[in-house]
């Protein structure tokens, strides 16, 4: 009974685990370092200045 029981066990974690890897991530938006956000934002700024005028 108790090598069942282990065997079970050891079955349903490995489905529980293969289950997860499919399961979809969350909508949490990715981590951006505070320098990277400064970048993306000195980039974003220089874009907008950069701007050909047409006459």
């Amino acid at each position: 009974m108790n090598r069942q029981k282990k065997i079970k066990q050891l079955l349903k974690a490995h489905a529980k685990k293969a289950s997860a890897k499919l399961a979809p991530r969350s909508n949490k938006p990715r981590y951006i370092s505070k320098a990277d956000r400064e970048k993306l934002a000195a980039q974003a700024a220089v874009e907008t200045n950069v701007e050909p005028s047409a006459d």
